[in-house]
């Protein structure tokens, strides 16, 4: 008799403790492993992580001047590992988790440490541990890229700081929105790989950065020109072969789907730099290095939410649309408003999210995404991409603030005078280039 009291006890552990400890279990019973979708999506995160260490590092780095260059290096390092810790303890399951009544607006905590998720577990037909690591290295980027808009003036501590609850208060909830059948998905806005969740959403939050901190000691008057266009290149070419994964690898399975938005990807890519070229001609009487990378970032993030809605024709539409309307936020917009955004982070990805969000909803063909857009004749599909946008400006921009305003209390943002001038790698790490 004891010794059955022992084992219903023992029973009853196993079975309350069995969802914590990552017992194996199938999100869907029906659902089967494919091992070609599972390598695809493998490569994939690898992809995107690259992205980030080293592309956009190298990127950023090579625009700073010489006294900053390790300071962003290691703001794109620490921002990686910190993410890393944040998305298994709470970003995943806020961003993807289920928030039962409340699941429209939030995933919840019930995959808070990844709680539940093992060897077995599956995400359609890819585990669930490949999922959670792919959309964990769009989760680094994001914040990542913010850091460029308030690059050579931001105080370590605070940085870090800023960019954990950011990720936490806005990244999560938006990508729940949009991606974690979260309200915005349901109401059926297009993203396909991050126009609202990643590039307007850093976009945003990347021109309050530039407003709250205030502009660079001598910007705009004095010339602050990249100190190394080489490493800049370098690290635009890694971005270029990364967004495969970030583009492609949202289709989650390696099928027709990935295919398409692979070549519509590269497609806007080139024709964004194209475009920007022109741009500089027209204007300047000179094409430049910096200008075709820049353009290529453009035509990138542009066509982002659209690549797996598009047809190829499509993607020289809007890489066209993209080298040009970004050229003119980065050029006109920028000086119209005299803003210190140091490394054209609204310009580039705000500017070209939220376009590319648009388009999406023009161009979109029923038989390549599922969806129809105004060109099939369903104009509702623009109004509600439109929706998606300003809501995505409105969150990000708002949080954003009160966000910078929070941490100023705690640690201070931005350096001294005295730092600024030194430069950021002595200031801020004891450390400079030889």
């Amino acid at each position: 008799m004891k010794m059955r009291s022992i084992q219903k006890t023992l029973l009853a552990l196993f079975l309350f403790y069995a969802p914590l400890s990552g017992a194996a279990e199938v999100t869907n019973p029906a659902a089967k492993l494919d091992p070609a979708n599972t390598a695809w999506m493998i490569t994939a995160s690898v992809l995107v992580l690259f992205m980030t260490l080293p592309g956009l590092a190298l990127f950023y780095a090579g625009l700073v001047r010489a006294k900053n260059v390790l300071s962003v290096l290691m703001q794109c390092f620490s921002i990686t590992c910190m993410v890393t810790l944040a998305w298994v303890i709470a970003g995943y399951s806020i961003a993807f988790g289920d928030g039962g009544t409340l699941n429209a607006w939030y995933g919840g905590w019930d995959k808070s440490f990844l709680s539940g998720i093992a060897v077995a577990t599956l995400k359609g037909s890819i585990p669930e541990t490949v999922f959670a690591m792919f959309q964990m290295t769009f989760a680094i980027i994001t914040p990542a890229l913010v850091i460029g808009a308030y690059a050579e003036r931001v105080r370590f501590a605070g940085m870090l700081l800023f960019s954990l609850l950011w990720l936490l208060l806005v990244y999560c909830p938006v990508a729940h929105w949009v991606w974690g059948d979260g309200w915005l998905q349901k109401m059926g806005l297009m993203d396909f790989a991050g126009g609202t969740v990643v590039h307007l959403n850093a976009g945003m939050a990347a021109l309050v950065c530039a407003l709250v901190l205030g502009r660079r000691k001598g910007f705009p008057e004095s010339p602050m020109p990249p100190h190394n266009l080489t490493m800049t290149v370098t690290g635009a070419c890694m971005l270029w072969v990364g967004w495969f994964g970030f583009n492609a690898g949202s289709a989650l399975a390696a099928d027709g789907s990935a295919g398409m938005a692979m070549l519509v990807t590269h497609i806007g890519a080139a024709t964004g730099s194209l475009a920007w070229l022109l741009c500089e001609q027209l204007r300047y009487g000179k094409p430049s290095v910096l200008g075709i990378v820049t353009g290529m970032v453009a035509g990138l993030g542009t066509i982002t939410p659209a690549s797996g809605f598009v047809a190829p024709w499509h993607g020289v539409i809007i890489g066209v649309v993209a080298g040009i309307v970004c050229f003119w936020a980065c050029t006109w917009l920028k000086h119209r408003f005299d803003y210190d955004d140091s490394l054209d982070v609204f310009g580039v990805h705000g500017i070209g999210g939220m376009t590319g969000t648009l388009l999406a909803g023009v161009f979109a063909v029923s038989a390549i995404g599922g969806t129809a857009g105004l060109i099939e004749g369903h104009s509702q599909q623009v109004l509600i991409q439109l929706y998606g946008i300003a809501v995505t400006l409105v969150w990000s921009g708002g949080v954003t603030y009160v966000l910078l305003k929070l941490v100023s209390v705690f640690v201070p943002l931005r350096v001294s005078l005295q730092q600024e001038l030194e430069g950021l790698d002595i200031s801020q790490h004891g450390e400079a280039l030889q």
